[in-house]
């Protein structure tokens, strides 16, 4: 993206800004912004959750580049083993929110995608030329048709917010997977890995850059490394300082993410997703 490099002082700027927003680390921030810096990772930085939507419906145009992003995305030996469906009738997304904690920007947002690992094509050009399909029965190919959708979702939101838009995944579609599948006619073989709302966010309702985790933590040199206490306790204060800008409930980042793995109910309805999964007839040998 060479003609995209960005290079006046008003866009290094910009960068610090993106850097600092995200790490909230004034010494990177500096480091980086002094460098290399262009529109797309302009708009990967500034990515955020977006709820709140105007009610303008997605024009069929900008659905359709959105798709030909995700589509250019990186894919498993070229099987392209994910599908996507567009959902905006009203009335469907409404019963699809009931399986998703109904959440009230999947009734909002006047475009919801439901990310799919599609193994049900595959199965059908295996069986048209008589083969049987042996590696499609192992976990392998459960497993790179999860990558696929997930690599196509995440050049879709790029996208979706390169073309001022805004977006927010649903992992809370696999709480019912079942109830999912049945409301969209999933075959077996089949099953939604997440949702994602997309539409014009609305101005009133702003929201800023959630701060991540330093690159220390999640940047291993050669080697893995356990997390330094010193850094944890420096996203932990970043953190709370989000959490006191955006009127956000205070609570530790360890914490919630502890929580949200201490125990079955914290799964939400997904301890079920290993038998539908066998229902579904996923091998996952």
């Amino acid at each position: 993206m060479a003609g995209d490099t960005l290079n006046s002082m008003t866009d290094r700027e910009a960068a610090r800004k993106r850097i600092l927003a995200r790490y909230r680390d004034p010494a990177l921030a500096d480091r980086l912004s002094g460098g290399e810096w262009n529109k797309a990772l302009d708009v990967m930085l500034s990515h955020r959750s977006v709820r709140h939507y105007l009610d303008e419906p997605v024009p069929e145009t900008m659905l359709e580049l959105i798709i030909a992003a995700a589509q250019s995305a990186s894919t498993t030996s070229n099987l392209q083993a994910w599908s996507v469906i567009a959902v905006q009738d009203k009335d469907r997304k409404a019963r699809l929110a009931v399986h998703a904690a109904d959440q009230r920007h999947i009734h909002a947002a006047p475009l919801l995608l439901i990310f799919v690992a599609d193994l049900a094509r595959l199965r059908g050009l295996s069986d048209q030329r008589g083969y049987e399909g042996v590696a499609l029965g192992y976990i392998e190919a459960f497993i790179f048709a999860i990558a696929d959708a997930a690599f196509a979702a995440q050049n879709a939101a790029v996208a979706i917010e390169s073309l001022g838009l805004g977006c927010c995944y649903i992992g809370a579609m696999r709480n019912n997977p079942q109830g999912v599948a049945d409301e969209l006619g999933l075959p077996d073989e089949t099953m939604v890995v997440f949702g994602m709302t997309v539409g014009r966010p609305d101005p009133a309702i702003a929201s800023d850059v959630k701060p991540r985790l330093p690159q220390g933590v999640v940047l291993h040199r050669e080697r893995y490394t356990p997390p330094s206490p010193d850094l944890m306790a420096d996203y932990e204060a970043h953190m709370h300082a989000f959490q006191a800008e955006q009127n956000m409930r205070n609570i530790a980042w360890t914490e919630q993410a502890a929580t949200r793995v201490k125990d079955l109910a914290a799964l939400t309805g997904r301890h079920v997703l290993t038998s539908f999964l066998k229902g579904k007839k996923f091998g996952l040998k």
